[in-house]
């Protein structure tokens, strides 16, 4: 179906920045939306930012004014561009997808998830 394959986490100090990435690849017939998703330990995974086919944005208030997303639709691929970052921005951060793989049949797909720790 869709396989996504996600790159750029890592450690990184309070106030810095990082570039994540996210391809989808595999048997795409449309993508309806793309975004990140983190769960940090003990809490909930909870929605970032994603971006629909129209090109609309939502953030987290918790991101808003530091984090963008975009994307790539040639290349199937989301970014999250993540400045001024905080230690409380540590956590696995999860690519999400909604795609239909088929004229009819659609789903949510999940990549492996990057870490992201933020800690001087």
């Amino acid at each position: 179906q869709v396989h996504l394959v996600e790159s750029g986490g890592g450690l990184v100090q309070p106030g810095g920045s990082l570039l994540l990435s996210c391809t989808a690849s595999g048997s795409i017939f449309s993508i309806v939306q793309m975004g990140w998703h983190r769960q940090a330990p003990g809490k909930q995974r909870e929605l970032v930012a994603d971006t629909n086919s129209g090109g609309a944005t939502n953030y987290a208030d918790s991101v808003k004014g530091r984090f963008t997303i975009s994307r790539d639709r040639a290349k199937n691929t989301v970014y999250l561009q993540m400045n001024s970052l905080k230690p409380e921005d540590t956590a696995v951060y999860y690519c999400n997808v909604k795609a239909y793989y088929s004229v009819i049949s659609w789903d949510d797909f999940w990549g492996q998830g990057t870490q992201v720790t933020v800690s001087s």
